[in-house]
This record gives structure tokens, sequence and C-alpha cells, in this order.
């Protein structure tokens, strides 16, 4: 896809998650708006992934380590086609395969997760025996800046430097909130790359607002140079829902009919923009 194909597929997929949310009554829609993005370049740009042939041998690997923001996956795999807009409906109800935080049970989800700070340990095991395999499939985990604050992400920085695994790519969506505020506040994170240099990753950062600066970033890591790979993603919590945008309180919240109807209509006229801007290329 074209960078501009990308940020309309992005929004298309904003348009759904507030869908979704609203009709289940409960969602993280903060942080999904934030790394929607994101996830957005990593299915339909970066990761070799096949909705018809979920568990190929040599896939790449998407680990939701800030699990309790599966809307933003979910929406993003009913896209790809690994949900059906049937079964992404359930979502909320009573025996839906769909729960809060990522399944094994849903197509394209590569491991049960949500407890923070045990993402990227799993990331370093399926990064690690690609290599004992000599598989070339990639692994990548999303965490949250909030997630930072879990020692158990340090124990599995120094082995993915010691085993040398350029395999792994992390992504820190950094919007600057979590669930008790701002993340400074609750447990200061700064200087963020000074800390992963010294553990002896390879930092990169981008614009995770920016679809032309995901893909750029993103495409610039060197597979080969013995070092896993961390970005720094800079984003906003409630991205393009203006009313949410670094809003604390939208860490986890539900619109109101009148809400919705707002967010629905704010997206839904980018997209016409955006769509038109196409055409008129």
């Amino acid at each position: 896809m074209k960078t501009k194909e990308l940020i309309i597929q992005s929004e298309r997929n904003r348009k759904r998650l507030i869908e979704i949310v609203y009709k289940a009554k409960a969602g993280h829609i903060g942080g999904d708006l934030s790394c929607l993005n994101v996830l957005t370049a990593l299915y339909f740009s970066i990761m070799n992934v096949d909705s018809k042939n979920p568990k190929m041998k040599n896939r790449d690997r998407f680990i939701m380590s800030k699990g309790h923001c599966v809307e933003s996956l979910y929406v993003t795999l009913e896209s790809k086609r690994f949900i059906s807009t049937e079964t992404i409906n359930t979502l909320g109800e009573y025996k839906s395969v769909l729960s809060g935080h990522p399944t094994i049970e849903v197509s394209g989800i590569e491991v049960n997760s949500g407890a923070l700070g045990h993402g990227l340990s799993i990331g370093n095991g399926m990064a690690l025996a690609a290599k004992m395999n000599n598989d070339t499939y990639k692994t990548y985990v999303l965490m949250g800046d909030g997630e930072q604050g879990e020692g158990s992400i340090y124990e599995a920085a120094m082995s993915a430097n010691q085993f040398k695994l350029d395999n792994l790519v992390a992504i820190i969506d950094r919007n600057g909130l979590q669930i008790s505020g701002a993340t400074e506040e609750v447990m200061a994170l700064e200087n963020i790359r000074q800390r992963w240099e010294s553990f002896g990753w390879e930092v990169l950062e981008m614009n995770g607002d920016d679809m032309e600066d995901i893909i750029n970033v993103i495409g610039t890591i060197d597979f080969n140079n013995g070092k896993p790979h961390i970005i720094i993603s800079h984003t906003t919590k409630g991205k393009g829902i203006s009313y949410m945008e670094n809003v604390l309180k939208w860490h986890h919240g539900v619109p109101s009919a009148e809400q919705y109807e707002l967010a629905i209509e704010e997206i839904s006229n980018r997209i016409v923009e955006l769509e038109k801007d196409m055409k008129d290329e």
C-alpha cells in the first residue's frame, strides 16, 4: 500500500474501533487510538502475514504486550480478514470468543497477552527460536509506556542483547499517559533512549501519529547488525478524536450517544477528504 492508502485504511479502522467499543460498552479506547497507525503499518505494509494461512511457518510474529488495547488489534485483524465481521460484532457479548485481552482462540493472535511486562520475554523466545531453527521471520512486540515500569521488561532487555536478537523489534507506544496519570509523574521513564541504549539495543524514534514516518523509520532497521531493535513511537492518546486527545479519562471509556456521533462524523469527514485527495492526484 502507498502511504496515503495506509492513512485511509487507518482512518477506516479508527471508525470501526469507535463502533465496536460503543457497541460493546467497554474498551481502552485512548491507547487503542494511539497505537492504531502503527498496527495498520505493520499489518498492511511491513509484516509477512496471510489470513488464508495464519499459521504459515515463516510468518512474522506480532505480540500485543499492552493487551488491554486489544480492540485496536481486533479491528486490524478484521480489516486483514483474519476475523469476520460477524465475529467482531460479538465483542462484549456472553460466550464471545473475543475477550478484553488477546487470546489464541482468535485467528491471527499468536499468544495470550495482557499481563503487563510479559510480552517482550515471549517475543525473545520467538526470536531466539527463529535463530536456532534458521527461520527468517521477524518478531514485533508492542508495549505501552506505562508498562515500562514492569521489571520483567528489563530482564528481557538483557537477554535479547545477550543472544543478539536482531530479528526482534520492540515498539513503545509513548503517549505519555497511563491509567493513573502522566507517566513522568507516576514512574518517570526519561531518559528512555539512554536506558535502552545501555542495555545494548539499537534505539530508533518515530512520530507514531505520522504514517510516512512510521514506514520510513521501520524501513531503516538493519536485521543483520547483531542488536535487538526498539522504537520509541511518540503518539497522542486518543489520536483522531478531538475531544479525547491527551485526556486522561479516555484511558478506558465508552462514548455517550452524542460523543459517538461526533467521533463518527469527525472520522468520516477525514476519510471523505482523504479519498478526494487520492482521486485528484
